[in-house]
């Protein structure tokens, strides 16, 4: 592991230290679930917009089918 230095306002810290959970695993072993979780959503959200970019409404099946997106449809009965 790294030692790093962060700077935290006061208040916030403090209401970190008051925590059950920081109290018995201590403050860096909070900070790091927490940074990993933050990560975790982050990918997340990332890989939804990915998937949004790329299957949205919008996005459709580009110029070389344009004229194709109807062709997938199931006839008529």
């Amino acid at each position: 592991m790294k030692t790093i230095q962060i700077t935290m306002d006061e208040k916030l810290l403090a209401r970190l230290d008051a925590d059950t959970e920081t109290k018995r695993d201590g403050r860096s072993a909070v900070l790091r679930r927490a940074v990993a979780e933050y990560l975790k959503r982050r990918r997340r959200a990332e890989i939804a917009e990915a998937y949004k970019r790329a299957y949205g409404k919008t996005a459709g099946l580009g110029e070389e089918f344009e004229s194709w997106e109807h062709q997938g449809q199931w006839p008529p009965e």
